[in-house]
């Protein structure tokens, strides 16, 4: 008989669903005894709750494992009641949240769980792109079970969860006391799999706020629903520049503004805002981060890092995949300059280009303070694709600063050649202006206004529809 609602696991599901709203499936379902099973052994639901309800009137399913039976172990038959859940959702076009505390394979039935645990692994790849899928992590996660954080589109976790492949202890020169691979603080900060972490309570909330603003499914139609004026003005916008998580925040309708990723690759922000009642996903380059008290808490460069591109590629893909329009907020000077990012860069800025060439969502652009060379383009540029690009009064734009393009063009000739001919060059070939004179910008935009042409865009995007060559898929 299922622990549900009176174990951790129960309680975790009636926290996150709309009161009174889950419906159990497969509650009387118990382990199936194999040869290295202890027939004694009771296993309510074999350890893992499974059913429906809604998170704020939509429908989703959810499966969450109880580790007061064998550890939240995955054994054949919870992984066929998990499979089982994404079998229905897919059927009906709902998304599917996972609560994870468990300990791994159940080893006592050997193979039988190995290859369930595969068949889940299996129903996830399915049906990715086709229904959203979310996942926290409350205890343990360790082994096959991270993979599932992997095949996620989010992931949650805990303050005190376990996230691991490799314990710290079996990797070899590390250990625990040394550094926690495996912890929140690790995962949230240097790997790029966890969207939001804090206490128990606080996850279930971003939970609760991520799946209100996501479709149900790739085929959903969003309804919009806005009470905030939509020419609004953002007098002080310009202030906002540097730290983008601040503009986001005020250029969305009033409280739809959710942060993913907020620790990892801080130099590029991912969020999921309205604008006009239709979610967006924004990406943007962010160069300072400001605390809750405005001081400084962290700066860089403008330039993009290769966190921060892998980081803003997985969103593209995300949000092309479920007809979420396309935001980006401009301000970079170039590529990071480091023999770490070097060795991979060029692939990560052109798997980034590709997301944003294939983007068939509507695509808007804000370039706000200056957008040089090849890490312009990257930037969902018109060259790209972006249907409509905006840029602020007195915005640079071109292959480099006026001033280092000058110092190349006439190396040895005096500073006040210098300085006239980087003027000369700004006019013609580096500002806001020069741009729109060559169609690579649409407007030249009073910043304050920018609500205003960001919510016009989208709603003459609104019935776009874009095709590429037919072919099975590509190959970045």
């Amino acid at each position: 008989m299922s622990n549900y609602p009176s174990s951790s696991a129960g309680r975790r599901i009636a926290s996150l669903l709309d009161e009174n709203s889950f419906v159990e499936i497969g509650g009387e379902v118990t382990a199936r005894i194999t040869d290295f099973n202890e027939g004694s052994a009771e296993t309510p639901s074999d350890g893992v709750i499974t059913g429906y309800g809604v998170i704020d009137g939509k429908a989703v399913y959810i499966y969450s494992q109880d580790a007061s039976v064998l550890n939240g172990s995955i054994g054949e038959m919870h992984a066929k009641k998990i499979s089982h859940i994404y079998k229905l959702a897919m059927k009906v076009g709902a998304p599917v949240i996972g609560l994870i505390d468990s300990s791994g394979v159940r080893i006592r039935e050997a193979m039988d769980s190995l290859m369930s645990m595969g068949s889940i692994h299996r129903n996830m790849a399915l049906a990715s792109g086709v229904i959203p899928q979310v996942t926290a992590v409350f205890g343990e996660c360790g082994g096959g079970m991270a993979i599932t954080c992997g095949l996620s589109d989010f992931v949650f976790m805990e303050e005190n969860g376990k996230l691991y492949v490799n314990s710290p202890n079996a990797i070899p020169g590390n250990n625990e006391a040394k550094k926690d691979t495996a912890s929140c603080e690790f995962k949230a900060k240097e790997s790029d799999m966890v969207d939001g972490s804090g206490d128990e309570a606080s996850i279930i909330a971003k939970m609760r706020a991520l799946v209100s603003m996501l479709p149900s499914n790739n085929a959903d139609i969003a309804d919009a629903n806005c009470t905030d004026d939509l020419n609004r003005i953002i007098p002080d916008i310009k202030n906002m520049a540097e730290d983008t998580s601040i503009m986001l925040y005020n250029l969305a309708d009033k409280g739809s503004y959710l942060e993913l990723k907020d620790k990892y690759a801080r130099d590029m922000v991912t969020a999921l805002i309205k604008l006009d009642g239709i979610t967006v996903g924004a990406i943007a380059n962010r160069s300072v981060v400001y605390n809750s008290e405005g001081k400084k808490e962290d700066t860089f460069d403008s330039s993009l890092t290769l966190k921060g591109v892998r980081k803003a590629t997985d969103f593209v893909r995300f949000c092309d995949s479920f007809d979420i329009p396309i935001l980006t907020i401009t301000n970079v000077n170039g590529f990071c300059a480091c023999e770490c990012s070097e060795k991979q860069m060029a692939k990560a800025a052109a798997s980034l280009e590709y997301a944003f060439a294939e983007a068939t969502v509507p695509k808007v652009n804000v370039i706000t303070e200056k957008a040089w060379g090849s890490a312009f383009v990257a930037m969902n540029s018109k060259a790209l694709g972006a249907d409509i690009t905006f840029a602020w009064e007195g915005a640079k734009i071109g292959v480099m600063d006026s001033n280092l393009a000058a110092k190349i063009m006439y190396e040895g000739q005096g500073a006040d050649v210098i300085s006239q001919k980087a003027k000369e060059y700004e006019e013609l070939s580096g500002s806001a202006l020069s741009a729109a004179k060559r169609g690579y910008v649409d407007s030249v935009i009073a910043p304050m206004e920018t609500r205003k042409y960001v919510i016009g865009a989208f709603e003459m995007l609104y019935t776009k529809g874009e095709s590429h060559p037919d072919k099975k898929h590509g190959t970045k």
